[in-house]
């Protein structure tokens, strides 16, 4: 009985702990459906639904004129659910076969029967989210809207898109470098980068679910949040001078087999970069865009540096550019260290003005040394005046920090002064440069160069961009004066003489510069990597535009800058003068006939033209295979340059008579108005603008 007692208390126990369990179970139950209820739903659904980025559509990039340089070109990524509930067995059966043949000719990747068995495989196995194609473009996905089955819709044919944006560069290698780009997980480059928050607008919100396979599919047709496209950047690169800069670029780099280069125009008074170009040669021997150089690599400028060390002993009231110095044999030694000058035996005794202009690094040394030597700082601080040693603080990321020692810096020597003054010890990028020459053109006054003119958002301006002075005087206008003539000599009859020309007047400084590095060194007895440069401003006489022209480690043993970066200075400011009418009219107006021998050409048709030549005996060059032609008339010769024209924009017609300006205004699709006779002096539309649909302009003969 006692033993009976024991197995009952027992069982009691274990009833009671099973009870004891249940009931802790149920109170779990209840209280996580009802207590953590709202907390694990929220969790899950987490999990499984989440709202995720739409990308706002990138605002686009424009040159000066409204030539589109980047755009965001929307692609697609198409997939179908194949098992949506209005999709019958019946149905599906009927017009699967033509869905995929259809699928077959469009993608031409796999056959119409492995698209089939692909298709029925995806509704056996249950997909809900089958890709169809991905990198889809908008004439694809319009046709796929009318295939077999998906031309239903959603809801009844499975059809499910999904937009994305690619950045497009309709100009391809012109200017890509300045333009940029901004991808996830890399720097951003360029005026992608600088202008990125504008650009990128303000991502949506789209409600979507986690599927099998870890695939996220949208629940609703529509975004839950639509994004807002970015804002639109009017740059100040203008087309046509860009394709001038980089084609001359390209094609000296070509003939002297040059590592890199680069180049840059910009306007005097405002600072506005009209054209940069950076190219470097590939593996297979073509030269790309990769490296923005003109803003980012800061080396030894070598003798365009000259300018600077003048212009510091003429503001101290040192020297005069009458002034003379003996060079002597183009040898001499500061300490235990010679310096050359490039003409062999020597320039003997020359004036300041011809010291320069004939680029003699023995006169500018002792100049430097004889007034420095004693309180080297006090050259360093005229230099910093100048702001010389600090960066133009750009918009683009990337600018190369200029580099001009203190006298109190470890590494300064005895041979430091005279190395200095022309062009070595110190390190300056071919922009910073640039903006340095352009202050002198422009009477002084520094302006920082500028790349975006302004922001606009639906062709509303949000925001415009002004020149921004960093100096209101590098130094007195009375050096000014003197430094004008003094680079104008380079061109007459020193260094850089074979630029001058009879049509305008170029001023400018070349520079030779050999490049250090660990293999080389600056050995004139062994190899060595040379820099050849020319920067300089036209016309001198009322300078507009200023440009700088750097080559890298030419090899084909033509290295000076008057010949390797001379040639493509010329043929950019050639391009750009016979182009720009305003800085040449009241030349064309004064133009007397006893001074040429040949009639003044106008602009026209180049057919025309050169019957006319043909007809009259008039000797004329032609340097292009377009059909319509602007003339550069000179003393015993017509050259003939061509006007590009573009589809879809608006051409320029100034100088052309009213036949030819009303068959191209009217071939652009625009509507003409004409007022006055003779040639065309005034477009009311600028050209390089988009043409719209019934667009006026009028144009105005004198």
């Amino acid at each position: 009985m006692e033993q009976h007692k024991a197995i009952f208390k027992r069982l009691y126990i274990v009833f009671f702990l099973v009870c004891l369990f249940a009931v802790a179970v149920i109170f779990k139950m209840l209280s996580t459906q009802f207590i953590e209820g709202e907390h694990w739903t929220s969790k899950a659904n987490t999990q499984t639904t989440i709202y995720r980025n739409i990308p706002a559509v990138r605002g686009n990039i424009y040159a000066s004129g409204g030539s589109l340089l980047a755009t965001s070109v929307p692609i697609y990524e198409v997939r179908w659910d194949p098992n949506v509930e209005a999709l019958t067995d019946e149905y599906f059966a009927e017009y699967v076969d033509s869905l995929a043949m259809v699928m077959a000719v469009m993608f031409q990747n796999k056959s119409a029967m492995a698209y089939k068995m692909d298709f029925v495989k995806a509704r056996n196995s249950g997909s809900r989210y089958f890709l169809i194609g991905r990198n889809v473009n908008f004439n694809q996905l319009k046709a796929i809207r009318q295939f077999p089955i998906l031309k239903r819709g959603k809801y009844k044919g499975g059809l499910i898109i999904h937009q994305q944006n690619k950045r497009k560069k309709p100009f391809r290698a012109l200017a890509s470098r300045t333009i940029g780009y901004e991808r996830e997980g890399v720097k951003p480059v360029g005026l992608e980068g600088a202008y990125s928050k504008t650009l990128s607008g303000v991502n949506g919100k789209r409600l979507m679910q986690k599927i099998a396979g870890g695939i996220w599919m949208p629940i609703n047709d529509e975004n839950e949040v639509e994004p807002e496209d970015g804002s639109d950047i009017i740059t100040t690169l203008d087309v046509n001078i860009q394709d001038v800069a980089h084609n001359a670029l390209k094609k000296q780099l070509e003939k002297h087999s040059a590592d890199h280069g680069c180049v840059v125009l910009m306007e005097v008074e405002t600072g506005n970069v009209k054209a940069i170009v950076n190219l470097t040669r590939g593996n297979d021997g073509e030269y790309y865009e990769k490296y923005n150089y003109a803003i980012g690599e800061s080396t030894e400028p070598g003798s365009t540096f000259k300018l600077a060390a003048y212009m510091v002993a003429l503001e101290d009231g040192y020297i005069d550019i009458d002034d003379t110095i003996n060079t002597g044999k183009g040898k001499y030694q500061f300490y235990d260290t010679y310096m050359y000058d490039s003409h062999e035996g020597g320039f003997g005794t020359l004036s300041v003005k011809d010291a320069f202009a004939l680029s003699s690094n023995i006169a500018v040394a002792k100049i430097i040394s004889k007034y420095y030597n004693r309180n080297p700082q006090a050259f360093i601080d005229r230099l910093y005046k100048m702001n010389l040693h600090m960066p133009l603080g750009i918009e683009i990321f990337g600018e190369g920090k200029p580099q001009i020692k203190s006298a109190d810096d470890p590494s300064w020597s005895g041979i430091s002064l005279p190395w200095m003054s022309h062009g070595y010890e110190v390190q300056m990028t071919p922009l910073q440069i640039l903006a340095f020459y352009n202050s002198v053109a422009n009477d002084g006054v520094m302006v920082k160069p500028k790349f975006a003119e302004e922001i606009r958002k639906y062709d509303k301006v949000i925001e415009t961009f002004d020149p921004i002075v960093v100096n209101e005087a590098i130094c007195s206008k009375a050096t000014i004066k003197k430094v004008h003539e003094m680079l104008n000599a380079v061109v007459e009859y020193g260094t850089a003489r074979n630029l001058r020309n009879s049509n305008y007047p170029i001023a400018g400084k070349t520079g030779t510069a050999q490049i250090a590095n660990a293999k080389y060194g600056y050995s004139y007895e062994s190899k060595v990597s040379h820099q050849a440069s020319f920067c300089g401003y036209f016309p001198s006489d009322n300078p507009k535009y200023t440009c700088i022209v750097v080559v890298n480690a030419p090899s084909r043993n033509v290295y000076y800058g008057n010949l390797v970066a001379g040639p493509i200075f010329k043929e950019i400011a050639d391009k750009v003068y016979a182009s720009s009418v305003g800085i040449h009219s009241q030349l064309t107006e004064t133009i007397s006939s006893s001074k040429i021998r040949i009639p003044v050409s106008k602009n026209g048709a180049l057919t025309d033209i050169i019957a006319v030549f043909n007809e009259i005996g008039v000797k004329n060059t032609v340097n292009t295979e377009a059909e319509f032609v602007s003339s550069k008339t000179g003393p015993t010769n017509v050259e003939l340059y061509g006007r590009k024209i573009i589809e879809g924009l608006v051409p320029n017609v100034l100088g052309l008579n009213l036949k030819d300006a009303v068959y191209l205004l009217e071939n652009a699709g625009l509507v003409v108005e004409v007022n006055g006779r003779g040639t065309v002096k005034k477009q009311s539309i600028k050209s390089g603008l988009k043409v719209q649909r019934e667009m006026k302009i009028t144009i105005e003969l004198v």
